[in-house]
């Protein structure tokens, strides 16, 4: 049964390069909201993964795929036989101002636009996939705190996390919006923070793994969430590379996302 009032989705028609588009209402949003979603041409896919990538700060829905095409890569490494077939979903996040976080603030549910929302827009429209298809989450900067904050926070509902160039709390958007950072402000402050929801969850966490570029803004705040997660014991993949806070470096790695989530799908 339909969780949302109205919902569009593009004409396969006038669908090019394996994308389709689902635009849904819902009141976490107080509107709309808009998911770009790579689809695998295999027609006897069922139960396919979904693997939510969760764009930066300035972008939306188009971005990953208009940026990176990682339509292209994915569909590449999957001809090759180097991961399996899986969808890509590839959501706004919300709209806010130059980015929101994927925190719930300013009236609106940011983050269960991506937890629940998402999902279930995908598992509704998107017929190779179903309640039983795995999920994983990655982004990039801001999406890339998304992902590690919401799988940490949520470690039920993902498989898997991957974050690229990631934003490791919140006190660091400032480094990217213009809006106040008392805007993304949370009740519990733990939830602003990466580290501390690895640690509150740390035995129940699914594999993780993150990276940045050694020319990266954020390389030092990635550095410092690597050395915590050390000394707390708590398993992870950390990675560096040659790079800065750019659209090459992330069109690059999202292939070790996809053949990270690859090998927890077997």
């Amino acid at each position: 049964m339909t969780i949302f009032k109205t919902t569009e989705v593009s004409n396969p028609d006038f669908e090019s390069n394996n994308l389709r588009f689902i635009t849904v209402k819902t009141p976490n949003l107080k509107g709309r909201g808009d998911i770009c979603v790579f689809v695998p041409p295999n027609k006897d896919l069922k139960d396919a993964p979904i693997i939510t990538l969760l764009h930066g700060v300035y972008g939306s829905a188009w971005i990953w795929a208009h940026k990176a095409g990682v339509h292209f890569t994915a569909l590449q490494m999957m001809q090759e036989e180097k991961i399996k077939p899986m969808v890509l979903a590839m959501p706004s996040d919300g709209l806010w101002g130059d980015g929101s976080a994927y925190l719930p603030h300013s009236d609106k549910d940011f983050e269960t636009w991506i937890t629940t929302d998402v999902n279930q827009a995908v598992i509704e429209n998107i017929t190779c996939t179903s309640k039983t298809s795995p999920l994983c989450i990655a982004g990039l900067s801001m999406g890339g705190y998304g992902a590690l904050r919401l799988g940490a926070k949520y470690p039920e509902i993902y498989k898997g996390l991957s974050g690229h160039s990631s934003i490791t709390t919140k006190s660091q958007m400032h480094l990217f919006v213009e809006e106040d950072e008392s805007s993304y402000n949370q009740e519990n402050l733990s939830d602003e923070d990466v580290f501390l929801l690895l640690q509150k969850n740390k035995l129940r966490l699914p594999p993780f793994r993150f990276d940045c570029g050694k020319d990266d803004i954020l390389i030092e705040q990635n550095r410092r969430l690597h050395q915590l997660l050390k000394e707390a014991h708590i398993p992870h993949t950390y990675q560096e590379f040659e790079g800065k806070h750019e659209w090459s470096y992330w069109q690059e790695h999202i292939k070790d996302t996809l053949l990270f989530f690859d090998s927890l799908l077997d």
